[in-house]
């Protein structure tokens, strides 16, 4: 298994395959226009696509191109998805760096149960900052997502919904105050008529604090 540095190259070499098969589902990507797109030499580019091919993550034709296997589709599916959670995150804090260049940065420490876990802290969003699509999780983390009610702010949550408190992010002084209000990972809430309802009783916390907040809605 390729690790370290090599494997960033191929993780981004195969995030570029995923953005040209994103504007042009199916059609072959030449050596010239990834060696562009990636700033490298076309024998760099050559080099790499060969190898990516060679391992089954590329389809490539000699003079026409290359294009994602079933393999490498999946594989720049995830890495585009880390790659645009991680500008939704940044965009959250208050980060006043460079959003893309850091993201492409931090796809790379992500693995399943960071990508899980950011996912839903961020209550699983579907578009990025810039308002491109998310690609959808793999069924490996999609399976701890779905199927169980949809990830939101508390902040965001509608009138007459349910569910539970799923990750808090706050100072140890805003949990104790919380804490006395029962509200804590795994409990119930209730949403009607503007008003939280935790263990039957209507919580007052503010818009700032209850967008700290992730829940889990039932349907």
């Amino acid at each position: 298994m390729v690790t370290g540095h090599f494997q960033e190259f191929e993780d981004e070499y195969l995030e570029a395959f995923y953005e040209f098969h994103e504007r042009k589902p199916g059609q072959r990507v030449r050596n010239g226009d990834i060696a562009k797109y990636l700033n490298v030499s076309p024998a760099s580019a050559t080099e790499m696509v060969q190898r990516l091919a060679k391992n089954g993550f590329l389809d490539y034709a000699p003079y026409k191109g290359a294009m994602l296997t079933e393999t490498g589709l999946e594989h720049g599916m995830m890495m585009k998805r880390r790659h645009r959670l991680a500008e939704v995150l940044l965009s959250r804090l208050p980060f006043d760096g460079d959003v893309h260049e850091t993201a492409c940065r931090l796809e790379h420490a992500f693995n399943d149960d960071l990508e899980l876990c950011i996912s839903k802290f961020l209550g699983n969003p579907t578009v990025d900052p810039s308002g491109r699509n998310i690609p959808p999780a793999n069924a490996r983390i999609s399976s701890k997502l779905e199927g169980t009610g949809d990830m939101k702010f508390l902040s965001d949550v509608e009138d007459d919904s349910s569910g539970e408190f799923e990750i808090i992010v706050l100072t140890e002084e805003e949990k104790e105050l919380l804490s006395t209000l029962g509200i804590e990972s795994g409990n119930h809430f209730v949403k009607t008529n503007g008003d939280t309802l935790v263990n039957g009783q209507i919580i007052d916390i503010s818009r700032e604090l209850a967008s700290k907040i992730v829940v889990r809605v039932q349907h």
